[in-house]
């Protein structure tokens, strides 16, 4: 499963992703971080996080990025 989303707490809201605290996601635990990105700014975080969710390009080459490096 990929999950897109944004947040100040990394830590915490992974934490709270694996305890079953996120209604949207919850039964689909435990998970395994294995890429994120970081941003300056809130409002540069959501503009990637809407662009992701929106499919198309950007989404495609992340899941390229992503598959790749799990391949090694």
């Amino acid at each position: 499963m990929l999950y897109t989303g944004y947040t100040s707490d990394l830590r915490r809201r992974f934490a709270e992703h694996n305890s079953g605290k996120s209604k949207s996601i919850k039964g689909r635990e435990p998970f395994e971080l294995i890429y994120y990105e970081a941003y300056r700014s809130r409002s540069d975080a959501m503009r990637r996080e809407r662009m992701l969710k929106l499919g198309g390009r950007a989404l495609g080459q992340l899941k390229g990025r992503i598959a790749q490096s799990l391949e090694t």
